[in-house]
């Protein structure tokens, strides 16, 4: 009986401990933060909210809340208190708020979205495909595609943004679906896979329907048939994505691919039909726009940074020299090339609001209470601009990655790709992609401005994954244009 007993207080303890913290954090108050209107809450930002919830930050700190109806927001905007929330208590923030909004857009499908068991099984078979080392099996299809992004930036400088949408289109559809012909910006599935995009982030906006603030909205007859008609127009395009290397498979013509691979051990993972075709069409979706604004913002820093463009070149000229092309094999030996990507992912981020999410139990910050159900977001831009951790941070400065031995520095975290359990599975092959793009272009081209077309680095779409507006830049050839053609043009 003494073990019993032993276990049964132990058990009792354990209990009375849990209420009493409980009890304890439900006394504790929310994050401090501006004043709302009675009853209603706060007034979500219409537009820019990165920026608005940056200016609050400076506000009311590091966290600060805000209420809408009986929702609670919790906005993390410094870089510390990011650790400590979404990554120390990331088991507790890794799920998704409930929205209406976003079950009817995706149905669960969409790995953005989804939690518990389904998110497990989801992330399980991306990570498998997008792991470091397989990453490293994409990297001839990256560099052939930026080759032709040199190419085409040579051949017409004046679209270069519609070049990098391309590079990136093309990468995504090779190494998601197996596709190895030439693949346009103009082409249709390309333009149908903006429609997606351009109206899921609309639709994932903080208070674009009001049934996400008001739930009972959802039983008034046709006020979500647009949004279930544009899920069942997404599932048909995936869908038939998916069905061409399914046939391939069975012809045995198909050649190597995350869809290939994921629809070889769909049982092994647990996959139902349509959540492998959302799976691989979130791959291709998320992909493609991301890694193209990142080309562009890397383009746009160059332009109007030419010092820190300039010492990009003299470690390319030095390391690579101008007979050869750089290669993932340098990666080592450019830290100034990584540290410029680094620099560009942080100075604009692509996502610069992030993601929400919900916490599933209650977390106690510096006496505050984040009390479970409460959405939470880490503010991308304003993590960005923190300045204890990155001195002037207006200011583009690549050697804030680089230690006092010239290496690119392991102490300095970057949350360009999400936080904790729910980072972005691509990161990896993203990277190599912004690398691979930044090398090529600056050893290539010096880039500079207009003078009489000034670039504003402060035109961007408001829009989740945010996109630069149209810019303008003069590009110089910095060695013979036939070396570059020919080396660009080569298959080594």
């Amino acid at each position: 009986m003494a073990p019993l007993i032993t276990c049964a207080l132990v058990l009792a303890s354990l209990w009375i401990v849990t209420q009493r913290y409980k009890a304890t954090a439900r006394r504790l108050p929310l994050p401090p933060g501006p004043p709302g209107r009675w009853l209603l809450g706060n007034k979500m930002p219409k537009s820019y909210a990165p920026f608005q919830f940056a200016k609050w930050t400076e506000e009311y700190g590091p966290v600060f809340s805000l209420k809408q109806g009986s929702r609670i927001f919790v906005i993390i905007g410094r870089h510390q208190a990011a650790v400590d929330i979404m990554e120390k208590e990331g088991a507790s923030v890794a799920d998704r708020p409930c929205s209406v909004v976003q079950d009817t857009l995706s149905n669960g499908l969409i790995v953005l979205f989804a939690g518990g068991e389904r998110l497990r099984r989801l992330r399980r078979v991306l990570h498998a495909g997008l792991q470091p080392k397989v990453a490293e099996t994409y990297e001839p299809i990256q560099i052939k595609n930026a080759k032709n992004l040199v190419l085409d930036i040579l051949n017409d400088p004046k679209n270069h943004q519609m070049h990098a949408m391309r590079y990136a289109a093309s990468v995504v559809m090779s190494f998601t679906y197996g596709k190895t012909t030439p693949t346009a910006y103009s082409d249709p599935e390309i333009v149908t896979l903006n429609k997606y995009l351009a109206r899921f982030g609309r639709a994932i906006r903080p208070g674009a329907y009001l049934v996400d603030t008001y739930p009972i909205l959802r039983f008034i007859p046709g006020y979500l048939s647009e949004l279930k008609v544009w899920h069942q127009e997404d599932l048909t395009f995936f869908n038939g994505q998916l069905d061409v290397v399914r046939s391939q498979m069975r012809e045995r013509t198909a050649g190597p691919s995350f869809s290939k691979f994921m629809l070889e051990h769909q049982k092994e993972y647990g996959l139902e039909d349509n959540e492998s075709v959302f799976v691989a069409g979130g791959m291709f979706a998320a992909g493609s726009d991301t890694t193209a604004s990142a080309i562009t913002v890397m383009v746009m820093a160059a332009a109007v940074h030419t010092d820190a463009q300039a010492r990009v070149q003299e470690e390319l000229d030095n390391v690579v020299g101008r007979a050869r092309l750089p290669t993932f094999g340098d990666q080592e030996m450019l830290p100034q090339v990584t540290a410029f990507m680094l620099e560009s992912l942080r100075w604009r981020p692509v996502i610069p609001g992030g993601f929400a999410h919900r916490a599933t139990k209650d977390v106690i910050w510096n006496n505050y209470l984040i009390p479970a159900g409460a959405t939470v977001i880490g503010n991308h831009w304003a993590i960005a601009n923190d300045p204890d951790v990155f001195p002037e941070p207006h200011k583009f400065n690549p050697q804030r990655w680089i230690d006092e031995t010239g290496r690119v520095r392991d102490d300095l975290r970057s949350f360009a790709f999400g936080f904790g359990r729910r980072v972005c599975p691509g990161q990896h092959v993203a990277n190599r992609s912004v690398f691979i793009n930044t090398a090529l272009i600056l050893w290539a081209f010096r880039l500079s401005e207009n003078p009489a077309a000034k670039i504003d680095t402060s035109a961007f779409s408001d829009s989740t994954n945010t996109r630069a507006a149209p810019f303008e830049i003069c590009v110089e050839k910095r060695m013979d244009e036939r070396v570059i053609r020919e080396l660009c043009a080569s298959g080594e």
